[in-house]
């Protein structure tokens, strides 16, 4: 048997939700190297943390490390905290703990994509009741309603996903992300789809709605305009020295 990922008291681990030291993933393709080095990066209870840089700068790989679907190469330190404990997620990958990763993801991270994501089969109200149902979360329809009407979406919960623009089919996206009160949600590129000012409609509602759960954000964008105003911490993913076998980025502090 296996033993159990170390587990330690949060007074040892701080106050960090998440924390990552000396993080590296590496990949290659078509005889090309790419290396992402992430020095230090953390997200704290409730923070509202942008993640920024141009295209092929590593942010995408970042964040699917972050939602636990993709393995870091190496790492000094990579935990998340969960209630008073932190959790060591490298032993779980090295360990091959798949469950207990897939058990994470479930119960403590929320995700909105691009696109939205929405089933299109179902109304608004049967999306947002998706993740609660995954968690055995039954019978919480007035909670559903009253967050629906705090984003400004309550009068589209019988329609479809077709029947709505591409601002609202975000905002419901986003709801639906908060809804079980992750710890954590990640997003990628939200707001791509919309115009500008649909776009800081929806990243101040997010923020808003997340404020109100207790819900930390870690928020993917090139555009630093947009979260400028609304950002607790902010990293940039930065493409450095390259050669004809490597190209490497960094994460940091922007």
């Amino acid at each position: 048997m296996r033993p159990e990922p170390r587990e330690t008291p949060d007074a040892e681990a701080g106050s960090a939700l998440v924390e990552m030291i000396g993080l590296t993933r590496e990949r290659e393709h078509g005889g090309t190297g790419f290396r992402l080095r992430v020095p230090r990066f953390e997200v704290r209870p409730g923070e509202f943390v942008a993640l920024v840089g141009d295209s092929g700068s590593g942010k995408s790989t970042l964040l699917d490390m972050l939602a636990l679907v993709l393995r870091p190469t190496a790492a000094e330190r990579f935990r998340v905290r969960l209630g008073n404990e932190s959790t060591d997620v490298m032993a779980l990958w090295q360990q091959g703990r798949e469950g207990r990763l897939a058990r994470l993801r479930r119960e403590r991270l929320g995700y909105v994509l691009q696109t939205g994501g929405l089933l299109p089969f179902l109304t608004v109200r049967g999306n947002l009741a998706l993740p609660l149902k995954m968690n055995g979360r039954y019978g919480e329809e007035p909670a559903i309603a009253s967050a629906a009407e705090r984003m400004g979406i309550g009068r589209l919960l019988d329609r479809h996903p077709h029947r709505l623009s591409g601002g609202e089919r975000q905002r419901v996206a986003v709801l639906r992300a908060l809804l079980h009160r992750p710890a954590l949600v990640l997003a990628d590129e939200p707001t791509a789809a919309v115009d500008k000012t649909r776009a800081r409609a929806v990243v101040a509602d997010f923020r808003s709605v997340a404020q109100v759960l207790g819900t930390a954000i870690v928020m993917v964008t090139h555009d630093l305009d947009l979260v400028r105003d609304v950002a607790d911490r902010t990293y940039r993913c930065t493409l450095g020295a390259s050669s004809p076998s490597l190209v490497e980025s960094v994460c940091g502090p922007a």
